[in-house]
């Protein structure tokens, strides 16, 4: 039986997703702002609700976002602004 009082550790993604998680959020960013919305509100709405219609079909941003799972997208966000900051 495991010690309920240690932290767990987790162990992340593998470079690859990261890699795919990274390049889906930048082509789904870019086909938002050219449809004319906010890429961060559009994504948030999705990361948070899981409803895919936050996502604009236009380049097939829609289709690319759900290839990951948002806890991956999550995690690839917060990766990334904890390495700029």
């Amino acid at each position: 039986m495991e010690n309920l009082n240690q932290t767990q550790c987790f162990d992340g993604l593998e470079k690859e997703i990261e890699n795919e998680a990274k390049n889906i959020l930048l082509s789904v960013s870019e086909a938002l702002k050219e449809k004319g919305y906010n890429p961060v509100n559009q994504i948030v709405g999705y990361i948070l609700s899981g409803d895919p219609t936050y996502i604009t079909s236009h380049k097939n941003a829609r289709s690319l976002i759900r290839k990951l799972e948002r806890d991956e997208l999550l995690e690839e966000l917060i990766q990334d602004y904890l390495e700029r900051n």
